[in-house]
């Protein structure tokens, strides 16, 4: 379908014809002529510098340059990434990820921490009252275990008192479960007691960071405060000099 205009065109120019014809033949051979391609400049692996107007298969992982019709490079094709730049990028990716992911849970309790309490007596309030369970259960659960340990005592003194005879049934039933009570009850004081030392850490450490949150807040209201009372300190040095003057 391109061909027949070029060809009419030509047959115009041939024969007597106005001077503008061959702006039309011009025009019509720039129609019907694609459009130049791109120049890709490349080297082989021997060193040879090539310039054609498709890339090579073969050099698309090694990569080129891009010229325009004044050969003039515009694009440069950056080589394709080995597999262990590729394991790179993504571990990079991973990190930041990860990054992102802890400023924002930092963020989170940033935000939680400055609508939880005004003051630093709300903070050591909360502290109290959640120490304070903890420790009403430790205390409860020592208390428990002396009867168990009472009740161990005692249990050893009927065995004894049996001089090597079998246990009765009950007798050893009874003392199965105080030995798996006391190992129960042990077990839970010590989580108590670490829950308590981990309460008091997190406490401590939030009542440090309500501070740096706090000043923080401060230092920005006072910088505010100045930037906007400023133009009128200026205003009112002015008019206290224009009173003067007067």
């Amino acid at each position: 379908m391109n061909r027949r205009p070029v060809r009419t065109a030509v047959a115009r120019v041939a024969s007597p014809a106005p001077a503008f014809a061959v702006l039309v033949l011009a025009a019509a051979l720039a129609w019907a002529c694609p459009a130049r391609s791109a120049t890709y400049k490349w080297v082989d692996e021997k060193g040879v510098v090539h310039y054609t107007d498709k890339l090579p298969a073969e050099m698309a992982n090694k990569g080129g340059t891009m010229l325009d019709k004044q050969a003039r490079p515009v694009k440069k094709i950056d080589p394709a990434p080995t597999p262990e730049q590729v394991r790179a990028r993504e571990a990079e990716e991973e990190q930041r990820r990860l990054l992102a992911k802890v400023n924002e849970e930092v963020a989170r309790r940033d935000r939680a921490l400055v609508s939880s309490y005004t003051t630093e007596a709300e903070i050591d309030l909360a502290r109290s009252r959640a120490l304070g369970t903890i420790d009403a259960q430790i205390d409860s659960s020592s208390a428990y275990l002396q009867q168990l340990g009472k009740r161990k005592e005692d249990l050893g003194k009927r065995r004894a008192t049996l001089e090597g005879k079998p246990l009765p049934a009950a007798l050893e039933r009874e003392i199965e479960g105080t030995e798996s009570e006391l190992e129960k009850t042990v077990a839970f004081l010590d989580a108590k007691k670490k829950e308590r030392v981990a309460v008091v850490a997190r406490y401590d450490a939030d009542r440090a960071r309500w501070r740096e949150l706090k000043a923080i807040a401060d230092a920005n209201a006072a910088a505010t405060s100045a930037a906007r009372g400023a133009p009128g300190k200026s205003s009112a040095a002015v008019g206290t000099n224009t009173s003067a003057r007067k």
